[in-house]
C-alpha cells in the first residue's frame, strides 16, 4: 500500500516516512508543499492514504484538504498538525477528512491510526478531541488588546513569522503585519521579539 506525506519540514517528513516504511506494510512518497502533493496525486495516484500538514505552503487553510479529497478518488485524506486547534480538527472531520493527527502522537498510536484510516475508518485521538480547553486567566492588560491582536501575540511567542500566522488564521499577510504593529505599539515594544518577551513576562500568553 502507498502513502503520500506532504509536509514542508524536511526532518518531520523524512522521520515520519522512515517510521512508516519500517513497519513493512507501506511504501511512502513525499511532497514539501500542497502543489507538490497535488502533482504527485495527479501523476501517481490515487494513494491508499494522503497525509497533509495543515500549515504547509499552499494549503490555504482547509481548502487544500478539500482539493486533495476531490483529487483522490474516494481514497482517504487526513490532516496532521502540531499547532491547529480542536476547532480545525472538528471542521476537517465534519468535512470528510479520514482523520486528524497531532504531531505529538506516539509512534505506536500513529501507526494504529494509519492502519485504521487505510481501512476506510475515520480517526481522531480521543484525548485531543475531548479534553477541556483551558481558558486563559484574566489579565487586566489583556483588555487593551482585541482578540485578533492577542492571536498575533500568541503567534509571536510561538516564533511564527507573519506568513505563518496568516496561513494559520487564514488572513492576508498584510493584515497580520498591521495587527502585529499595533500590538507592538501597545506594548511599547521596539520589535516583535521584544513584544513576545513582554507578553510572556506580563502573563498575556
Amino acid at each position: 500500500m502507498r502513502i503520500l506525506i506532504a509536509d514542508d519540514h524536511d526532518l518531520v517528513r523524512e522521520a515520519l516516512g522512515a517510521m512508516i516504511e519500517m513497519d513493512g506494510e507501506f511504501s511512502v512518497a513525499h511532497a514539501e508543499d500542497f502543489d507538490g502533493a497535488a502533482a504527485r496525486i495527479a501523476e501517481e495516484g490515487p494513494f491508499d492514504l494522503v497525509l497533509l500538514d495543515y500549515g504547509m505552503p499552499g494549503m490555504d487553510g482547509l481548502g487544500g484538504l478539500r482539493r486533495a479529497m476531490a483529487m483522490s478518488g474516494g481514497k482517504p485524506v487526513a490532516l496532521m498538525s502540531g499547532t491547529a486547534p480542536r476547532a480545525i480538527a472538528e471542521e476537517a472531520l465534519t468535512g470528510g477528512a479520514a482523520g486528524f493527527l497531532p504531531k505529538t502522537m506516539p509512534a505506536r498510536s500513529l501507526m494504529s491510526a494509519i492502519r485504521f484510516m487505510v481501512m476506510g475508518e475515520q480517526y481522531a485521538p480521543v484525548q485531543f478531541m475531548t479534553e477541556r480547553e483551558e481558558e486563559p486567566p484574566s489579565n487586566p492588560l489583556a483588555k487593551q488588546f482585541t482578540e485578533r491582536e492577542m492571536q498575533m501575540l500568541l503567534g509571536l511567542c510561538r516564533g511564527l513569522s507573519n506568513k505563518e500566522i496568516a496561513r494559520e488564521l487564514e488572513l492576508q499577510e498584510v493584515t497580520v503585519k498591521l495587527h502585529v504593529k499595533t500590538a507592538c505599539r501597545k506594548l511599547n515594544a521596539r520589535n516583535r521579539t521584544q513584544a513576545a518577551m513582554i507578553a510572556r513576562d506580563a502573563g498575556l500568553v
